[in-house]
């Protein structure tokens, strides 16, 4: 199984992550962040992932500290369990609409850290998650799993289909690039390593 288990303490936040890429099982998610435990149930639904999320931060502050930190201790399970990398796909590319919205993810997991997001989010806030961390949240993520990720809002009106059609299409890009493709020799690349 290519798994990982990852706890990050900080004076801001208390982050448990327990990631399972092989096996799906029920979403366990509780960050204290209403919308932001229902986009990584989303996520993890959509990528097939077995997926388990404690956090614990400085919400009297605001929402940032716990949604970034969940995402650089994600980032650092993907990290961990892809081990070695060999076989993988390493690309992803997904899709979603969401009712007026369309959303499009792009993933390379190359090694090498780099994030292009292009979303226009009117609403800057829902319920108590402030729009603009989606950005800095999917930036976590890419830096600390060392990939490529391109997120972008094709279209659309309503700020939650398009922060929800990026969560699915995250998670679907991520299915099919860490799937096992027995075709590939060694790493899906001419260096031999990434």
């Amino acid at each position: 199984m290519r798994e990982a288990e990852i706890t990050r303490n900080t004076a801001e936040t208390k982050i448990r992550i327990k990631l399972n890429l092989d096996k799906q099982t029920e979403s366990k998610i509780s960050t204290g962040v209403g919308f932001f435990d229902h986009m990584l149930t989303l996520f993890a639904k959509h990528g097939r992932f077995g997926l388990e999320v404690i956090a614990e931060g400085d919400l009297n502050v605001d929402p940032h500290h716990t949604v970034e930190d969940t995402g650089i201790v994600l980032g650092m399970c993907f990290k961990e369990a892809l081990g070695q990398k060999k076989q993988i796909e390493r690309y992803g590319t997904a899709f979603v609409p969401m009712d007026e919205t369309l959303g499009r993810v792009c993933v390379d997991l190359s090694g090498r850290s780099y994030l292009v997001f292009k979303a226009e989010l009117e609403n800057p806030r829902l319920g108590d998650f402030e729009t603009e961390i989606v950005e800095d949240f999917f930036q976590a993520v890419a830096f600390s799993t060392e990939m490529n990720l391109h997120a972008e809002i094709l279209y659309g009106r309503n700020t939650h289909h398009k922060i929800e059609s990026l969560f699915k299409a995250f998670g679907r890009a991520m299915r099919q690039a860490v799937t096992i493709n027995s075709e590939i020799e060694g790493v899906n690349s001419t260096k031999g390593v990434i």
